[in-house]
């Protein structure tokens, strides 16, 4: 089991820590992409982006767990 994550003394589960970067990574992917105007060819914006969240934070999760 993963401990808590202290930040500055307030412990933090480490999912919220991992769904805060995979965010942070969501919003520079979601403006390279509406730069590059592929948002034309998405159906449901939304619905692509929380995708996209998703698939992120399995993503930092599997990284943060297998390397640090």
């Amino acid at each position: 089991m993963i401990g808590e994550i202290d930040i500055f003394g307030v412990l933090f589960p480490p999912l919220l820590v991992w769904v805060g970067v995979a965010l942070v990574l969501s919003m520079l992917l979601r403006r390279a992409l509406a730069g590059a105007g592929l948002y034309r060819f998405i159906w449901h914006r939304p619905l692509f982006d929380f995708s996209l969240l998703v698939i992120l934070t399995g993503l930092v999760s599997l990284v943060m767990t297998r390397f640090f």
